[in-house]
């Protein structure tokens, strides 16, 4: 974990020199969400102030030339440096045990930035079929269209993964768990992979959160996070963020500077202060998913639940290994519901979405309030029907994001339609 600065230096901007918070005495999570990160200014104010400005003012026009060329190290232009999203990074870094972070104007800007640094032409990206949709099409479309090779490997077949790395392999990325069926990868073991074969391992962690799971730890070099979801945990703003070592985050952010891909000082505050709360949500929200989740698994109009906190999933094991959080399996699960003679697989999925009351019906996920969507027809709606059965993405399969309400609330919610089919 990086620590803070607190000797005096000349070309190190005040502001630059010390957090709040001495990360050199070994705190606690909960109290690194809520106080790490955070330089208070001459005003003394106890609470993180939002820094909207576009642009800095400088002592001298030298002062400005050894801002700009590095010899001095401080803010620059908000595009590349800004006290708020400074803030934001050093607590998120610090709760993933990291270096340092980098932060990105989306989830998906963060990807788009670790391809940009760590890839090039030629180069071979190794990814898991389960993943978002977007990332697919990223990948597809774009990195591809720019001379990468991409290939996708089940997420849970160990030999699969050995078996399909190149000699120009120079990324394997996961999402663990992942959208939308909460998979889980084996991080140890690509981690050994990747090291064995001079590859990074990108692991996207915006299902778990640092709350129940540190990829890092575990011997990933970079994580990936959507901050929109569990980190904000209110579903208002959009963000994204990388964190690794120094020299990873490096390379990261000077895509991140030169491509304009930055996050608004207005939503990093709003980061900030979700991370406050971070660990207290993802208990509450892991609790209610193992209560809907053994709902689940007993409706007769239920085939599958896929959900790695039940005991008899593959996963569950390997998941309780990596999870540091107790009963910690995340809160998104997806589950496939039973056709009947007058629905087929994708109406009776309808059904059950649309006989909800108080679930939300959108793509989101992570927010306090539940949300379920039909996968095949929002967020994997642009993936080839083989593309969608290769990631699991059956017609009849609900993605549940499940919230903070009562309980019994989310599971009444969800038998009316499910009572029904």
């Amino acid at each position: 974990m990086s620590q803070p600065q607190t000797h005096e230096d000349s070309n190190l901007d005040l502001n630059w020199r010390s957090d709040a918070l001495d990360l050199g005495l070994d705190y606690g999570m909960q109290t690194i969400a809520v106080r790490a990160g955070q330089h208070r200014t001459d005003e003394g104010e106890h609470s993180e102030p939002i820094f909207t400005t576009s642009s800095y003012v400088y002592k001298s026009a030298a002062d400005a030339a050894a801002h700009f060329d590095g010899t001095k190290t401080g803010n620059v232009y908000s595009r590349h440096t800004n006290p708020s999203v400074r803030t934001f990074e050093r607590r998120l870094a610090a709760l993933e045990n990291g270096e340092r972070a980098v932060a990105t104007a989306s989830g998906m800007g963060a990807i788009l930035t670790m391809c940009l640094a760590y890839l090039k032409a030629g180069d071979h990206l190794l990814a898991a079929n389960q993943l978002f949709g977007s990332s697919i099409g990223l990948f597809d479309n774009y990195m591809a269209k720019f001379g990468v090779e991409v290939s996708y490997v089940d997420c849970f077949d160990n030999e699969a993964w050995a078996n399909a790395v190149q000699p120009n392999t120079k990324v394997i990325y996961c999402e663990s768990p992942s959208n939308p069926l909460a998979q889980i990868c084996d991080i140890g073991f690509l981690s050994q992979l990747s090291k064995a074969n001079d590859v990074l391992l990108v692991v996207d962690n915006c299902f778990a959160t640092p709350a129940l799971q540190r990829p890092l730890e575990l011997g990933a070099d970079v994580v990936i996070h959507s901050a929109t979801k569990y980190l904000d945990g209110q579903g208002r703003v959009l963000g994204g963020a990388l964190v690794g070592s120094d020299k990873l985050m490096q390379a990261a952010f000077t895509v991140v500077r030169s491509g304009g891909i930055s996050m608004s000082p207005f939503n990093a505050w709003v980061f900030t202060k979700g991370l406050e709360t971070l660990k207290i949500r993802m208990q509450a929200h892991c609790s209610n998913a193992n209560q809907v989740a053994q709902f689940l698994v007993n409706h007769p109009n239920v085939s599958t639940v896929h959900f790695s906190g039940l005991t008899d999933h593959p996963s569950h094991e390997l998941t309780k290994r990596q999870h540091h959080m107790k009963d910690g399996y995340g809160a998104i699960m997806g589950f496939e519901v039973k056709a009947t003679a007058e629905l087929d697989p994708k109406s009776a999925a309808w059904h059950v979405i649309d006989a909800t009351r108080m679930v939300s019906i959108t793509n989101n996920l992570g927010d306090a309030k539940t949300t379920i969507t039909h996968p095949a027809t929002t967020t994997h709606f642009r993936l080839s029907p083989e593309a969608r059965a290769e990631a699991g993405v059956k017609d009849n399969l609900i993605r549940l994001s499940v919230g903070l309400e009562d309980v019994e609330d989310i599971i009444k919610d969800l038998a009316h339609g499910l009572d029904s089919l």
